[in-house]
């Protein structure tokens, strides 16, 4: 499953009422660590197809859902299942250290 973008609007639908998983990374278009992380996030999401949906959330497009998550440095993975949260995680990790911080979690 390719990740899929997330704005306020649609999250409670696409993350808090999903029946998988989701890990939400919250960036910006200008944030350098956030652009790094992209790709770890892409090849995450073909090895775990199935088990985590990976949504993306532009903070400088969506105001609300950052700010109710306390999102004050980026980027910042949130991890929801059944619609809480379970763990998060601030800035550019490593693929290794991801995958088994999701594999802890779900």
């Amino acid at each position: 499953m390719s990740i899929i973008v997330v704005n306020d609007a649609e999250f409670e639908e696409k993350v808090l009422k999903s029946d998988m998983p989701v890990l939400v990374d919250f960036w910006a278009e200008w944030c350098g660590p956030c652009k790094a992380l992209a790709p770890t996030l892409d090849k995450i999401s073909a090895d775990m197809d199935g088990k985590i949906i990976i949504a993306k959330m532009n903070v400088d497009d969506n105001q609300s859902t950052p700010a109710q998550y306390g999102v004050r440095g980026i980027p910042m993975l949130i991890l929801f299942k059944d619609g809480k949260v379970t763990s998060t995680k601030v800035g550019a990790l490593p693929e290794k250290e991801i995958s088994n911080w999701i594999s802890e979690q779900v």
